[in-house]
């Protein structure tokens, strides 16, 4: 995979602490941003999370179809 180069703003003071646990863990910052952003998407919980709930929104979706408010 091909990695891309980000610009990014973050406040000083978490940069510092971001800096304080990726040396710690004897990685760059870059590697420690990509393993939270993998670990949070990892994570991420929603009602499509759910095998069940996504086929009951996958249902919805079709009686609805494209149904405006």
């Amino acid at each position: 995979m091909t990695a891309k180069r980000v610009l990014i703003s973050i406040d000083e003071r978490l940069l510092a602490r971001v800096d304080q646990a990726r040396s710690r863990q004897g990685m760059t910052r870059s590697a420690y941003l990509a393993q939270l952003a993998e670990r949070d998407l990892q994570a991420a919980v929603g009602p499509g999370k759910n095998p069940t709930v996504r086929a009951a929104i996958t249902a919805l979706d079709a009686l609805l179809g494209d149904a405006q408010p």
